[in-house]
């Protein structure tokens, strides 16, 4: 049986000292390989959650500990540089940059992590040819769509550039913020799709966070935040 890639013990997490507890999660694993869906409502603390799984922030109590690294236990800069090697992000709001390409806003995070660009480079003689497959494999038209500014892009084909980078270098960790709240359900079925076969061929990890129950079914395992965090929504 494969190991945990991520292991939270005794996590509390408040935002200000004077604010009540956000987090208090006794325990929580999730295994090398697997396709976890963990669902909640809205303030159930799921961002903040994966805040801390990222080194965003940290506890103020417990371990967050990812491929055996306490990573809150790390200073700031560590944090990031461990971060951009080992997790890849889908924001909810995918946080494209207007100012850069369709293909530069995908090879990102190979100019800040060596360990990426290289793993990257294992699969196609560039970055930009990595990229490029990447794209064409999440169904979109470079020919099309190569000088459009990112920002002129639908909310699905900026989700699909949101995907593909995240997934260059095959992150061990990929985590999911709401990534299919603003789709219909053919599209969120498509792309659930392409981002199974990408983590698979990858072999990384998926933490997928969402609200939205019906879509558990297409996972390894679901879990409730509220089984996990004794702090309720509303008190």
């Amino acid at each position: 049986m494969a190991g945990a890639i991520i292991r939270i013990s005794n996590v509390r997490y408040r935002w200000r000292p004077q604010d009540p507890l956000v987090l208090d999660i006794p325990s929580f694993e999730v295994k090398a390989g697997e396709r976890l869906f963990l669902k909640g409502p809205s303030g159930s603390g799921k961002t903040t959650l994966l805040n801390l799984l990222g080194g965003v922030a940290v506890p103020e109590a417990g371990t967050v500990s990812i491929m055996n690294t306490d990573i809150s236990a790390l200073g700031g800069a560590r944090r990031d540089s461990f971060r951009a090697d080992h997790i890849g992000f889908i924001f909810q709001m995918f946080n494209l940059l207007p100012y850069l390409s369709l293909i530069d806003n995908v090879i990102l995070p190979c100019q800040f992590s060596s360990s990426r660009l290289q793993r990257a480079l294992a699969r196609a003689k560039t970055v930009e040819e990595e990229a490029e497959r990447m794209l064409a494999y999440m169904e979109l038209d470079l020919d099309a769509l190569a000088s459009r500014p990112v920002s002129r892009l639908s909310m699905g084909q900026q989700q699909r550039v949101a995907a593909a980078r995240s997934l260059i270098g095959a992150p061990e960790l990929v985590i999911a913020d709401e990534p299919t709240s603003s789709l219909d359900a053919d599209v969120r079925k498509s792309f659930l799709d392409l981002l199974f076969h990408e983590v698979d061929k990858a072999g990384s990890t998926l933490l997928f966070v969402s609200h939205d129950a019906s879509l558990e079914g297409a996972f390894d395992r679901a879990v409730p935040l509220p089984e996990i965090n004794r702090v309720r929504v509303n008190g």
